[in-house]
């Protein structure tokens, strides 16, 4: 673990083993902390708070520099280390350790400018202005399936605002957060960024527990960010929360075919479909249907499945066999259901080991199955037609999630009613998946609470104070007592 600027075992007296997902060979191992290492986090980054808070944002701002430059020294390291941990291709985590870099450099410009805003006053005499300040201790709890970036999102905002922080990565991918905090990090005052490694028992909920600590930022499943909720209700705890999503691509009846496959395919088998923005459900025009089915499928057929450090490598495998057997279930059940099995549908026989699930497309599904209506998070693509526009926005806004959705379209009507009446944080014309960093991302809904990204994921990590200021330090008439004058 990290904590307060040293490599520490802590009170850990166990380790996690940490699988190759590709191989299920042990990759290496991370300590399984406690408790009590949780509240020694917690005390390192509240400690140093008030110097950190205080340290002029120009200073920040060259520390989180000097961070960027130190990941891209380690960059080809931590793209080898994330393809091992996790399982993506590599052009997959080049894309996602670039992303690291860049987002520490932009917070760190962002952040230099950020204090609050003067506002009119209501009389000559009066100064109004806001201050825009830290929250305190921040714990950042990341997913698997894009660790590094995902911690990013949260960090390089947090620090730039003036937080110190307390990272709990996933016990399946703790290995390349490590690497990037020893790495990267090292020049930070002790205790302004610390990570704790082990379950989400033993060092997450006591994070979230925590009395010092004053955010929680979370990305991960439903249930567990509705737990976290309940359990900070009654502490007034600030939460971001980023919950998945069930996300919808629709193919407009305009569209270039070859186009629109090659784009669901990318948006719906990224990360073996392990993205929380992943085209789960894809509805197609009538007049498209059939033949569009058959092209996904012809070219999908084409892709190879295999180990992400392969350069032929186009998708790798999930994590861990029970994601695989969640999928499994969710696919089974369906075609019991009536669905149509395109292809795939079943394990790869040539790949022995690792957790590897063909891509697999379904047809004429509906609204009764679970692979419309949960989140599936594998390579599954199933497809329904609609007949217009209406149906289509019906269809997409038909889910509790609200994360993201896609259109492949270029009429004009088409497209202005989808980006105005979808229910969805980031909506993706012809282009899925595709993030900004300049443009908030979060969800509508079920799919979370705040932005990350942008000026507005800045913004999530501080709170807003308003001053008013009298300079001129007179009675004012409207004073007690109220019936006589002076």
């Amino acid at each position: 673990m990290y904590i307060n600027g040293k490599v520490t075992k802590g009170n850990a007296t166990e380790k996690i083993e940490v699988l190759n997902p590709a191989t299920e060979e042990v990759l290496g191992a991370a300590w399984r902390g406690t408790p009590q290492d949780a509240e020694a986090a917690v005390l390192a980054a509240k400690a140093v708070f008030p110097a950190w808070r205080r340290t002029p944002a120009n200073l920040r701002a060259g520390m989180m520099h000097q961070a960027a430059a130190k990941l891209r020294e380690g960059h080809e390291e931590l793209v080898r280390l994330l393809t091992l941990e996790e399982g993506k291709p590599i052009p997959e985590n080049e894309e996602e350790v670039w992303w690291v870099e860049e987002t520490l450099d932009y917070y760190a410009e962002l952040g230099r400018h950020h204090r609050g805003a003067v506002l009119p006053p209501g009389d000559p005499a009066q100064f109004n202005f806001t201050l825009e300040q830290p929250w305190g201790v921040v714990a950042c709890i990341i997913p698997w399936n894009y660790p590094l970036l995902l911690l990013v999102w949260k960090l390089a905002p947090a620090l730039a605002a003036g937080n110190t922080v307390v990272i709990k990565p996933s016990e399946f991918t703790p290995l390349s957060t490590l690497k990037v905090i020893e790495m990267a990090f090292d020049h930070f005052p002790p205790g302004v960024v610390n990570v704790v490694t082990g379950t989400g028992l033993e060092t997450g909920e006591p994070l979230v527990l925590h009395p010092d600590v004053r955010m929680v930022a979370f990305t991960g499943s439903l249930a567990t960010g509705q737990r976290i909720a309940s359990q900070t209700a009654s502490s007034m705890k600030k939460l971001h929360l980023e919950l998945g999503g069930k996300d919808p691509m629709v193919i407009g009846p305009d569209v270039e075919i070859r186009m629109a496959v090659r784009g669901l395919a990318y948006s719906a088998l990224l990360n073996a479909g392990q993205v929380c923005t992943s085209t789960e459900r894809v509805y197609v025009h009538e007049s498209l249907y059939p033949q569009f089915a058959e092209e996904l499928a012809e070219f999908v057929s084409g892709l190879k499945l295999g180990n992400g450090l392969d350069e032929s490598t186009d998708v790798g495998p999930m994590l861990r066999d029970h994601f695989r057997a969640k999928v499994e279930g969710q696919v089974d059940e369906a075609v019991k259901a009536g669905a149509r099995l395109v292809i795939g549908g079943e394990r790869p026989v040539e790949l022995e080991k690792g957790f590897f699930y063909r891509p697999t497309i379904l047809a004429d599904v509906n609204h009764s199955m679970r692979i419309m209506t949960e989140e599936t998070f594998g390579p599954v693509i199933p497809l329904m037609p609609y007949k217009d526009i209406d149906e289509a926005i019906r269809l997409a806004n038909d889910t509790p999630y609200g994360l993201g959705a896609s259109l492949m379209s270029n009429d004009l009507k088409f497209v202005k009613r989808f980006f105005e009446e979808v229910e969805a944080g980031s909506i993706w014309i012809n282009d899925p998946l595709t993030d900004n960093f300049a443009g908030p991302f979060g969800g509508m809904k079920m799919s979370g609470l705040g932005r990350e990204l942008g000026e507005a994921g800045l913004l999530e990590f501080t709170q807003v104070k308003h001053v008013h200021w009298d300079m001129e330090a007179e009675i004012k008439e409207f004073w007690y007592p109220y019936g006589t004058a002076e």
